[in-house]
């Protein structure tokens, strides 16, 4: 599932191509038509992200929400574009470029209520101005669960995937299955900062990057083209960096990683 950094992108691309234009809309696959005759030819007035979730705003109050899930994903075209290819159930056609989504868990629209309780059941979001780490401190210094799974809840915190929450914990020597209520409040800071500035670094690359330069060597990444990692998809593997083999284990379904050593029980 894409993380947080990656909605971000897409919002800032949907704003420089769309927005502040009229754009037509339309639903190929036929699961959006009734939302798509709503906005089409209206003007597309902001596209921003909250965590992983993606909203359009519309003129005359009519908001499009979109969550791509597991198979979601958008694709873009200079217009004149070509014909549909496949379940394709949102195009939106602009000036110079179109897009089509195909695969997402959600597309519908939503009232400003509906957004509002969106916000309000999600976690802060490290890549918004407007973040309030305080909202996530609460929930975890309260908290018996697990960090690992708390960083993945988000309804503690908004936009944080499986790679972010495995190199994050790493970066800090936290171990993933220490206690919530046993991080203390310099711990979470430190994290918090932390989580801004790489997943701002991923908005502005477009990968996720969280491997300190002085320890960007040795064994390849565990993808192609993929940055490197500390522990993320490295079971097995020895630790950049004292060289203890990687663990792993499955936390709430969700692959987990982590070296013993660094991050100690």
């Amino acid at each position: 599932m894409p993380e947080g950094h990656t909605l971000h992108r897409l919002a800032r691309l949907h704003q420089r191509r769309y927005g502040g234009s009229a754009v037509e809309v339309s639903s190929p696959q036929g699961r959006f038509t009734s939302g798509a005759a709503l906005i089409d030819g209206l003007v597309l007035e902001t596209a921003e992200a909250w965590g992983k979730h993606l909203l359009h705003r519309y003129e005359s109050d009519l908001i499009v929400h979109i969550h791509l899930g597991l198979y979601g994903k958008f694709t873009e075209q200079q217009v004149p574009m070509g014909d549909p290819v496949g379940a394709v159930r949102l195009r939106m056609v602009g000036s110079d470029y179109g897009t089509d989504l195909r695969g997402p868990t959600a597309c519908e629209i939503y009232t400003e209520q509906q957004v509002d309780a969106l916000k309000a059941r999600l976690g802060p979001d490290p890549i918004r101005t407007d973040a309030d780490p305080e909202r996530a401190w609460g929930r975890i210094t309260k908290s018996r669960t697990a960090i690992g799974t708390l960083l993945m809840d988000q309804k503690v915190l908004a936009g944080v995937g499986n790679v972010y929450r495995a190199e994050i914990l790493f970066r800090h020597e936290i171990n993933p299955m220490r206690p919530g209520k046993d991080l203390d409040h310099a711990e979470w800071d430190a994290l918090w900062l932390d989580l801004v500035e790489l997943m701002k670094i991923g908005v502005r690359r477009g990968k996720i990057i969280t491997i300190r330069p002085e320890d960007d060597h040795g064994e390849e990444s565990y993808g192609r083209n993929r940055p490197r990692t500390y522990v993320y998809r490295r079971a097995g593997r020895p630790c950049r960096i004292c060289r203890t083999e990687i663990q792993h284990s499955v936390m709430q379904a969700r692959n987990l990683f982590w070296c013993p050593v660094c991050q100690p029980a």
